[in-house]
């Protein structure tokens, strides 16, 4: 099974600076080894080329899913946002996946039972850090701190786009 090899150029991001968004320490809060080792019996290439990787596409699905975006506003918003890009592990120079890619790979998820299990695996971890993402239309990404109704210590939580 071939995969593309993506995010290889790192620096390319360099020209934003320190810019960081929610999603980047988001990424930082999740452990993705167990999400990818799952994703592994994932290939879902259109005939003749090499398949996405499955954690890419995955965390594109998270996306769509937080910011309440259709594959084909997906697929323009990985083209066009660097923070997206930088989630999914997508070089500033490289390109993207189309919306049909998400569509292929979506099937593939619910074929091998993956779609419920992967996403309640991510919903835990974020839980366990009292971190909750509300969805919404793309409009912004804040992280907020809210107060854990456990502990009642401050944690952070993660809003992604404006509440409906």
């Amino acid at each position: 099974m071939s995969r593309r090899r993506i995010g290889q150029e790192r620096f390319g991001f360099v020209a934003d600076g320190d810019k960081q968004s929610s999603l980047d320490e988001l990424t930082k809060l999740i452990d993705w080894m167990p999400i990818d080792r799952s994703l592994e019996v994932i290939s879902c290439a259109a005939k003749g080329e090499p398949a996405w990787p499955p954690l890419s596409l995955f965390k594109a699905m998270l996306l769509s899913i937080w910011y309440d975006l259709p594959d084909v506003k997906l697929a323009e918003a990985l083209d066009d946002r660097a923070s997206f890009r930088r989630f999914c592990g997508f070089s500033v120079s490289e390109p993207t996946p189309e919306r049909t890619a998400f569509v292929r790979f979506r099937k593939a998820l619910i074929v091998h039972g993956l779609d419920k299990i992967l996403f309640d695996a991510i919903t835990g971890q974020l839980k366990a850090k009292a971190i909750r993402v509300k969805t919404g239309t793309l409009v912004d990404a804040t992280i907020i701190a809210s107060a854990s109704e456990d502990d009642g210590e401050g944690h952070r939580g993660v809003v992604c786009g404006c509440p409906r």
